[in-house]
């Protein structure tokens, strides 16, 4: 993945969110409330996140117990079909978390070793912030829908947000273009 690509992304995807929260959109503030628990996003989100994982897991080299990669890919396979049964409840956010877990390493290896110019530390930051959070909820997913709660609460939260998310989404935009 290329620094432009790796800076690119998630400002787009902080524009995407930021934006209908800016405006305080009905149908996205119900789609946002409704993610923790829906069956349908737990399918969508957990289900990409196992296909991602178990990928890396079948193309893992000899040095990381690429040996017993197929062993490894079928145990791993069982625990996610498993979770759907045992653990359905905020499967959605714990799916959420994988994909961002995932997403971090391309997107961090892309700046790797490079320091200079000093704004690519804006995108680094985020992806750090992401995985913390990613960690955070994956561990504790119900805290997602209390912080749903807690911004939807009042709408000037839910604006400020959104603007926060807008403005540091289109600052990554912008600095995508100066590397």
């Amino acid at each position: 993945m290329s620094l432009l690509l790796a800076t690119l992304l998630p400002g787009l995807l902080l524009i995407a969110l930021g934006a209908p929260l800016l405006v305080n959109h009905s149908g996205f503030v119900a789609a946002l409330k409704a993610l923790p628990r829906s069956a349908t996003a737990a399918y969508l989100f957990f289900g990409a996140g196992a296909a991602w994982f178990l990928w890396n897991v079948i193309h893992l080299s000899t040095a990381d117990f690429g040996e017993y990669r197929t062993l490894l890919a079928i145990a791993f396979a069982a625990v996610a079909v498993l979770s759907f049964k045992c653990v359905p409840d905020f499967l959605a956010v714990r799916g959420l978390c994988v994909l961002l877990l995932l997403a971090a390493s391309p997107l961090l290896m892309a700046g790797y070793m490079i320091y200079d110019p000093w704004t690519i530390y804006f995108y680094k930051i985020l992806v750090y912030v992401g995985i913390v959070l990613a960690i955070w909820f994956g561990a504790s997913p119900f805290r997602l829908r209390d912080f749903f709660e807690w911004l939807f609460a009042r709408p000037a939260r839910t604006r400020g947000f959104g603007a926060a998310l807008l403005v540091y989404g289109m600052l990554l935009a912008i600095v995508a273009f100066t590397y």
